[in-house]
């Protein structure tokens, strides 16, 4: 076997999610929510499974949807994209294995962010890439010029990038952009950016892609998902945008692996993207308000909560609450204790990582967080 695979563990998400379906602990670990999915996106996508076609739809994605990627990021975020500069993908996870076989060679260095999302690590050594880990620190996970500066090198060929951040929920600063930008120039690099989240942000804050700094629109790889816009994490629909000498390479990639998605999804997905910006104001509304909530019990429970500007998380500093345990610990006693389950974030560390903050979903229920906040009202 694969001894890269053969040494993996499973994913944290997965193995939390198991002992909160085991235990009957409320599930504030992995990133789904209890409701919030549009209907009439749901309704498109049933009419074309029953009325439509049902064989296989373009490998690059049915033209619908890749001309609404390329309008919708027009609209919402100023970027100049063609409808063949868009591959629609089956979910970002396979964006993100397409992209990274696509541009990384044996023996290229890939530089990556700590904490990160698991897959990244394992793909880019599947690849036969090696990985340059900069390690961002709580409360503003921000990343600087000396950090940049230590990991370049000759060998440097992609930067992946993800931002709003998961699993902190911090968001790349205008500053922290041009620097990245600045140092994919300077070392002739790609930059995959993991936007997944860009229109989960809050607090009148927006999202701005790397893609639109000086240098980058020819060297970067936009990856979206309509899991997280639409609340519709099971359809596992996502995309990717690229200038074409990229693209071209990133369908080649793509073909071999999913080689293409459900048509019937993929016309729900066109339709909600070109849903008015009420829409989409109004979504961003409703998760604030879920993200207030769980933070403001968790502050009238006595945790010290971290600033959470985007996605559906929120982090508490376990050792500025006064709890004298390690994420991974404090985890174990939650979901045995007192029923929920959360993520350690230490998690998504390779190397030296930071062990005392705890990542918990807020895209619930008004009546499921105030189930888990009575819980987590008992302290250890």
């Amino acid at each position: 076997m694969n001894p890269l695979y053969t040494a993996l563990k499973p994913t944290i998400f997965a193995t939390m999610s198991a002992r909160a379906k085991a235990t009957g602990a409320i599930n504030l670990g992995q990133g789904f929510p209890d409701d919030g999915a549009p209907e009439d996106v749901i309704a498109v996508a049933a009419a074309a499974l029953t009325n439509g076609s049902n064989q296989y739809p373009p490998m690059l994605g049915i033209p619908e949807l890749r001309t609404a990627i390329a309008s919708h990021y027009a609209d919402h975020q100023k970027l100049d994209l063609l409808a063949d500069e868009v591959i629609v993908t089956s979910g970002a996870t396979e964006a993100l294995a397409a992209a990274i076989l696509a541009t990384v060679s044996p023996s290229d260095e890939v530089v990556m962010f700590q904490p990160l999302y698991d897959a990244y690590k394992p793909l880019v050594e599947r690849a036969g890439g090696v990985a340059r880990l900069v390690r961002l620190e709580p409360p503003h996970w921000r990343i600087t010029a000396e950090a940049l500066g230590a990991v370049g090198s000759a060998r440097t060929r992609v930067v992946i990038v993800n931002t709003p951040l998961n699993p902190s929920g911090a968001m790349l600063s205008a500053g922290e952009r041009r620097l990245l930008a600045d140092f994919c120039v300077a070392h002739d690099a790609i930059a995959i950016c993991d936007e997944v989240w860009e229109h989960l942000v809050f607090d009148g804050a927006l999202h701005v892609p790397l893609m639109t700094e000086s240098g980058m629109r020819d060297r970067t790889i936009k990856i979206g998902s309509a899991g997280k816009i639409f609340a519709l994490t099971g359809w596992k629909v996502g995309w990717m945008c690229a200038a074409p000498p990229i693209a071209d390479v990133l369908g080649k990639a793509h073909q071999f692996l999913t080689f293409t998605t459900p048509p019937n999804l993929q016309a729900g997905v066109a339709f909600g993207l070109g849903k008015d910006r009420g829409y989409f104001d109004d979504m961003r509304v409703r998760n604030q308000r879920s993200r207030d909530r769980l933070m403001a019990g968790l502050k009238g429970c006595g945790y010290a909560v971290l600033p959470c500007p985007a996605t559906w998380f929120v982090t508490i500093d376990l050792t500025a609450s006064g709890i004298a345990m390690l994420d991974a610990q404090w985890c174990e006693w939650a979901i045995e204790n007192i029923g929920v389950a959360g993520i350690p974030v230490s998690a998504f560390y390779e190397v030296d990582a930071v062990t005392n903050v705890v990542r918990l979903c807020h895209a619930k229920t008004d009546a499921t967080l105030d189930a888990a906040l009575e819980r987590l009202a008992k302290r250890p």
